[in-house]
C-alpha cells in the first residue's frame, strides 16, 4: 500500500499573523505621524507596536500556532517599527537641524536595527534563551521614542535636547550590535502563581506610568539599558571564578 506524501498547508494562523500585522501598522503611523509633525502620536504609536509586538509570540506559543512565516515575517515588521521608524521619528524631531550629520546617525541606528534582527534569527536556535546578545530592538526604540516624549511633554526642543537625542539614539543603536547580554525575562511564567508583594510592586509601577508615562518609561528603558552593562561583568566575573576554581593548583 503506498503511503500518500503529506504535503504542507499553504494557510496562514491568523492570529499570531494579526498581532504582527497590528505592529506593522503602528510602526508605519508612527513614520506618518513623524512626517505630519504629530511625534507624541508616533513615540505613543511605537509603544503600541512594542506591545503588540510582545504579545504575537506568546499567542502563538499559548494556541500553538508558530509556524516559520511567522517568525521571518515578524521580523520584517519588527524591523519597520523598531529600526526604521525610531530613525525617521528621531530625524524628523531633532536629528534633521543637524544637517548629514544628524541624518549619518538616524541610518546608523536603523543598520543597527537590521543587523540586530539579522543576528537574532541566525543565533536564534543556538542562543541562551535566558539572554539577548545586544540591546532588543524594541528596547532601542522605546529608549529613542521614550526621549523625545520626555521633551515633547516638558515642551523641550533647544540644542541641548537635540544633542541628547543624538546621544541616545547613537547609544542605542550601538547597544543593539554590542556583545552586552541582557535578561530577555523568557523564563517568567505569567500564569503560575506569585508572591503578594509583586502585585503591590505591579501595582505601584502601574501607578508611576499612569501619572508620568512619559518620564517613568523613560527611566525604565534606560535603567535597562545599562542593566545589560551590569549583567554582562557579572557573567564575566563568574566565567573567570569558574575558570580559576578548574585550573588545576
Amino acid at each position: 500500500m503506498k503511503q500518500t506524501k503529506k504535503v504542507p498547508s499553504k494557510g496562514l494562523y491568523l492570529l499570531p499573523n494579526l498581532f504582527t500585522t497590528s505592529a506593522l501598522f503602528a510602526g508605519f503611523y508612527a513614520i506618518t505621524g513623524a512626517v505630519n509633525g504629530t511625534f507624541e502620536i508616533a513615540v505613543i504609536a511605537i509603544f503600541i507596536a512594542m506591545v503588540l509586538d510582545g504579545l504575537d509570540g506568546r499567542v502563538a506559543r499559548m494556541t500553538n500556532t508558530q509556524s516559520e512565516f511567522g517568525a521571518q515575517y515578524d521580523s520584517l515588521a519588527d524591523l519597520v517599527s523598531f529600526g526604521v521608524a525610531p530613525a525617521i521619528v528621531a530625524y524628523a524631531w531633532g536629528l534633521s537641524s543637524l544637517g548629514k550629520f544628524g541624518w549619518m546617525v538616524a541610518f546608523v541606528y536603523a543598520t543597527c536595527g537590521a543587523l540586530r534582527l539579522a543576528r537574532f534569527n541566525v543565533q536564534h536556535s543556538t542562543a541562551d534563551k535566558r539572554y539577548f546578545q545586544g540591546l532588543a530592538s524594541p528596547a532601542a526604540a522605546a529608549l529613542v521614542a521614550g526621549y523625545i516624549w520626555l521633551m515633547e511633554d516638558n515642551q523641550l526642543s533647544g540644542s541641548a535636547a537635540v544633542y541628547g537625542l543624538l546621544a541616545v539614539t547613537l547609544f542605542s543603536g550601538l547597544l543593539m550590535v554590542s556583545n552586552i547580554r541582557y535578561h530577555s525575562f523568557k523564563e517568567l511564567n505569567f500564569t503560575g502563581k506569585v508572591p503578594f508583594i509583586v502585585a503591590v510592586i505591579v501595582m505601584l509601577v502601574l501607578a508611576l506610568v499612569y501619572a508620568a508615562p512619559p518620564l517613568v518609561l523613560f527611566i525604565v528603558c534606560l535603567a535597562y539599558a545599562f542593566s545589560g552593562i551590569g549583567l554582562t561583568v557579572s557573567l564575566l566575573r563568574r566565567k573567570r571564578k569558574e575558570k580559576k576554581a578548574d585550573k588545576p593548583e
